[in-house]
C-alpha cells in the first residue's frame, strides 16, 4: 500500500485545527496541538499562507483560514447546489426529448460534466460524469464561452483543434458563433465534435444573474434534426429546462 505524504497530512491537520477553533491560533498553539516542532509548524504555515489557504493577523501574528480556502469551498458548494437544483428538471428534459442530458461547468479550459441523465430507452450507455468536453466545438462549451467571460478567454487561448470536417477553429468564425448564441439564447453542435452526433445547450444563471453552467441534450443527428433543421420543440425544451434551473437558483425570469 502507498504511504501517505507526511507533510500533506500535517497541513490537512492544521487546516482542520484552524477550522474548528473559535479564535485565531498562534504558532505555539498550533505546534502544541499537533505535536510538532515550532520550526516545522512555521514552515507548513508559511507555505499555506503563500497559497492563500491561511492568513496571519498583522497585529497579533495569529493564524486563521484564508480566503482561497473559502473560494474553493464555495465552488464546491456551487457545483453541488447546481446539480441538486437540476436533478428534477434534467430528468424531465430526458423524458420529454427522448435524449441524454448533460449538465456542464467550466473547468480547466474545458467543460466538466457534473450530471448525466441517460437517454430513456434500453440502449447501452456509459455514464459520463467527470468527463471533459472542449469549449469550442460542443454546445455546452459554446454556451459557456458565450456567457462566461472566463470561459470566453480560455476558449480563445486554447488550441481549437478540429475533431471533424465541421469543427469551427477560425477565431472570427468562432466569435460569430458566440454572437449568434447570445442572440438566440442557445448553442448547437451538429457533427462538430463527433460524427453523426448533434447537441443543443442553453445557459444556467444563479441568483446574481451570473452564468454558472449549461444544460443540454445530445443524440443522433437524424433525431435532433427534421428536414435539415434542428427541431424547434427540442430547442424550446432545452431552454425551458435551463430557465427552470436558473429560477430554482434564484435568478428569476430570463
Amino acid at each position: 500500500m502507498a504511504r501517505n505524504i507526511q507533510s500533506v497530512e500535517r497541513a490537512a491537520a492544521m487546516l482542520r485545527l484552524l477550522a474548528g477553533g473559535e479564535r485565531r491560533l498562534g504558532l505555539s498553539d498550533i505546534a502544541s496541538a499537533l505535536g510538532l516542532a515550532k520550526g516545522t509548524a512555521h514552515g507548513i504555515l508559511r507555505t499555506l499562507q503563500q497559497e492563500g489557504f491561511v492568513e496571519q493577523d498583522d497585529t497579533s501574528g495569529r493564524y486563521q483560514l484564508g480566503a482561497e480556502l473559502l473560494r474553493l469551498g464555495t465552488t464546491y458548494l456551487d457545483v453541488h447546489e447546481l446539480r441538486a437544483r437540476a436533478l428534477v428538471w434534467t430528468d424531465d428534459l430526458a423524458r420529454s426529448s427522448g435524449e441524454s442530458v448533460h449538465l456542464g461547468v467550466l473547468h480547466q479550459q474545458g467543460v466538466l460534466i457534473v450530471h448525466h441523465v441517460f437517454r430513456p430507452d434500453d440502449s447501452r450507455q456509459v455514464l459520463e460524469i467527470g468527463a471533459m468536453q472542449p469549449l469550442h466545438s460542443t454546445a455546452l462549451g459554446k454556451v459557456l464561452s458565450a456567457y462566461d467571460p472566463v470561459a470566453h478567454s480560455e476558449a480563445l487561448e486554447a488550441d481549437r483543434k478540429p475533431f471533424t470536417d465541421r469543427t469551427v477553429c477560425d477565431l472570427d468564425a468562432f466569435e460569430h458563433i458566440l454572437d449568434v448564441t447570445r442572440a438566440r439564447g442557445y448553442a448547437a453542435d451538429v457533427e462538430e465534435t463527433w460524427e453523426g452526433v448533434a447537441s443543443l445547450a442553453a445557459p444556467i444563471h444563479d441568483r446574481r444573474r451570473m452564468p454558472v453552467g449549461a444544460v443540454g441534450i445530445t443524440g443522433a443527428v437524424e433525431r435532433l434534426r427534421r428536414d435539415g433543421e434542428l427541431r424547434p420543440e427540442l430547442i424550446a425544451a432545452v431552454r425551458d429546462c435551463a430557465r427552470a434551473v436558473s429560477r430554482d437558483l434564484g435568478a428569476g425570469r430570463f
